[in-house]
């Protein structure tokens, strides 16, 4: 982890150092003196009389010099030279020589005041904030765990008028005790209703009246796009009632996940079509919703990648994590049910087939999900899908038989990995049917398998 840079301000005195009476001295000396020695020069060079004019100056210069060299001594009036009478003239005053005014400092224009149409506009934004916030925050909830002798906190936030509050659920995970505080300050107990652990779900129960109760509306993730706006509620910190902007950065990414126990067919397994966003997600955000400009649900806040820290806790670098709304909308309602969800399972290890791939093989299709290795007596071992076939060991080991290649499930098509999952989940259950196309040794074909239950 890397510290959080500080930055340090500090005041750099850039200002002249100050002259001091012997410096001024020894400098006022030196510009009179080079005035004499410079008129002297000039007479010497043209090899005529000194004229009163010089005398006059040099007479002045002392005069000057005996006035800043005798501390306290007043200064004199300063001498004006006379000019050369003409012939036939009498010698009159010279005019003093017009002062030359240092020019005022030219000020920064001011910025005009920003037209009224524009400011409309920003005022319009601010209000649909606004009004966003105070019809959101009510259906948002902080979150209090404790887990013996320790806690910790997150956000939730409403769903139905029954009191069922979703949250993450490794927000709740091992809680011995949870309490919910709403956005009035109303603290009320809630028991743990279901979780799912592939999805970083939970579901919570308060019993309150249900004038307190005020569930969030739900929007189709499926047509969340990047760049559109996107709005964080939580409580970040333990800071109740935090709201932070931004846009969605992308769709479409994974999380890693595991089961509740690692068992020698299990293992990680991926959390498809997640939401990347740029708002400013951080501890204590865990659970509370993501929010389109409209105020509906499009996904929950779940976790964020960075090297910034805060106090030992990680902090947001602008690159955060929620699960999309559609896999709560699924999720959920069967949490309430049955406090558990089962997802199916092909019992496939696999990589995406990608350009390097489909040239090393000559393959006939660029995209796809290729079967690496299979899960011993798994469905898709039993329906007879193939995976690589090596030969020799260590570093002589070779690649004697490619694996088949998922093209398409139920006649959708298939891209990648984070696609299969994605379609496997949103799409089929336990104990159904698929119907798979596949590349085996240069040509389609067919397989259906029976899905089996996800090793939890």
């Amino acid at each position: 982890m890397y510290t959080p840079t500080q930055i340090i301000n500090k005041r750099v005195d850039v200002s002249p150092p100050p002259i001091h009476r012997k410096q001024t001295r020894s400098v006022t000396r030196l510009m009179a003196s080079a005035v004499i020695i410079g008129s002297l020069i000039m007479a010497s060079c043209s090899r005529i009389p000194v004229p009163d004019s010089a005398r006059t100056a040099l007479a002045t210069a002392n005069a000057i010099v005996s006035a800043v060299t005798n501390e306290g001594t007043p200064t004199p009036k300063p001498v004006i030279p006379t000019a050369p009478a003409a012939q036939g003239q009498t010698s009159q005053p010279a005019q003093p020589a017009t002062r030359i005014q240092n020019p005022e400092p030219t000020l920064a224009p001011i910025p005009t005041a920003i037209p009224a149409q524009q400011r409309q506009n920003y005022d319009e934004e601010e209000r649909v904030l606004i009004n966003l916030y105070e019809r959101a925050n009510p259906a948002v909830v902080y979150i209090e765990v404790g887990r013996g002798s320790s806690g910790g906190s997150g956000s939730g936030f409403v769903v139905d008028k029954r009191g069922y509050i979703v949250t993450n659920n490794h927000v709740v995970e091992q809680a011995t005790q949870v309490d919910v505080i709403f956005s009035d300050g109303t603290r009320t107990p809630a028991k743990i209703v279901g979780r799912d652990t592939y999805a970083d779900l939970a579901v919570i129960k308060v019993t309150v009246s249900e004038n307190r109760l005020m569930p969030i509306e739900f929007a189709d993730s499926s047509q969340v796009k990047p760049g559109q706006k996107v709005i964080a509620l939580g409580n970040p910190f333990g800071l109740q009632g935090t709201m932070t902007t931004g846009i969605v950065s992308a769709v479409g990414r994974a999380l890693p996940e595991k089961g509740e126990t690692t068992t020698g067919e299990g293992g990680l397994f991926s959390n498809p079509d997640i939401i990347q966003t740029d708002a400013a997600i951080n501890p204590g955000n865990s659970g509370g919703p993501l929010l389109d400009s409209r105020g509906r649900l499009i996904g929950v806040n779940t976790a964020i990648r960075t090297s910034n820290t805060v106090n030992g806790q990680a902090s947001s670098s602008g690159v955060g994590f929620a699960v999309p709304s559609n896999t709560v909308k699924r999720v959920y309602p069967v949490l309430i049910e049955e406090g558990r969800y089962r997802y199916p399972y092909l019992g496939i290890n696999m990589r995406q087939v990608d350009d390097t791939i489909a040239d090393q093989f000559q393959l006939p299709v660029r995209r796809g999900v290729l079967v690496s290795d299979l899960v011993a007596g798994g469905p898709a071992e039993k329906s007879g899908l193939r995976g690589i076939r090596t030969q020799g060991t260590g570093t002589a080991r070779t690649i004697a038989e490619l694996g088949d290649i998922i093209v398409a499930l139920n006649g959708a098509q298939v891209k990648d990995s984070n696609d299969l999952i994605s379609r496997l989940s949103a799409t089929t259950r336990p104990g159904d049917t698929v119907t798979l196309i596949i590349i085996r040794e240069g040509k389609q074909t067919e397989i259906k398998v029976k899905l089996g239950e996800r090793p939890r």
